[in-house]
């Protein structure tokens, strides 16, 4: 049976070195391309005949476009409408990534801390910048909100400095454990099918279909989960006082 490890394994396509700094092309810059052309191929297809009522293909980016912008109007406000365009891009992104790791040979770079930990701290950076750029230096409020006594500054600013950069560890965490346990689950009872024939493998192909089905939920289920709390931690930067 296959290692189910192996698909988290990132394995260089095109080693390439320059003054001692490893460029490589791995798997994982691999599938994140794919991701963003796979959007991109899709959004043009549905898109190619647009009409003004919407026949099938058309609904399914218009339907998205709609799921963001009611989430983005919830939880930030009309406010939080002009950033409407990371967002967007940040719940496609992450979706189809978690979708494309359930291919065969294809990899899971939604399961590894740098690929998600870079998404996440670029949205602690454009929430911090969005914070400044509204407040100015009334920003620096956060980590020391009105009414508290002045005394136990030296305990508050640690700790509100401390919860602002934990935000995208919790991000990066929840997504990478979903995506890392339901994946090798996937993979070793599709390894037992494989290992089995055809005469043994029924049982372990229907619980593989089952699976799949359900890591396609979790795929979905997850990237939402991670877009709304984006949208809380920028509702948080527009509207805290």
């Amino acid at each position: 049976m296959a290692d189910p490890m192996e698909q988290f394994e990132i394995k260089r396509l095109l080693p390439l070195d320059i003054n001692g700094y490893d460029i490589s092309f791995t798997n994982s810059a691999l599938c994140m391309v794919l991701s963003a052309l796979t959007v991109i191929v899709v959004f043009a297809f549905c898109l190619r005949k647009r009409t003004l009522v919407p026949n099938v293909a058309q609904c399914i980016p218009e339907s998205a476009y709609e799921f963001i912008h009611r989430l983005i109007s919830e939880n930030i406000g009309k406010e939080g409408l002009k950033y409407f365009s990371f967002i967007f891009t940040l719940f496609l992104f992450i979706v189809t990534g978690n979708l494309l790791g359930l291919f065969p040979y294809s990899f899971t770079f939604t399961s590894h801390i740098a690929a998600v930990g870079s998404l996440s701290v670029l949205a602690l950076v454009i929430n911090i910048f969005v914070g400044i750029k509204n407040k100015k230096w009334g920003y620096l409020r956060t980590f020391f909100p009105k009414g508290i006594p002045l005394a136990i500054a030296p305990l508050i600013i640690p700790i509100e400095i401390i919860s602002l950069l934990s935000k995208p560890f919790s991000l990066t965490i929840r997504l990478v454990a979903n995506m890392t346990v339901g994946h090798i689950m996937l993979k070793s009872i599709a390894g037992f099918v494989v290992a089995l024939g055809l005469l043994g493998g029924e049982i372990p192909l229907v619980f593989a279909g089952l699976i799949i089905a359900f890591e396609i939920f979790i795929g979905i289920l997850q990237a939402y989960i991670y877009t709304i709390l984006s949208c809380i931690y920028l509702s948080d930067a527009i509207h805290s006082h």
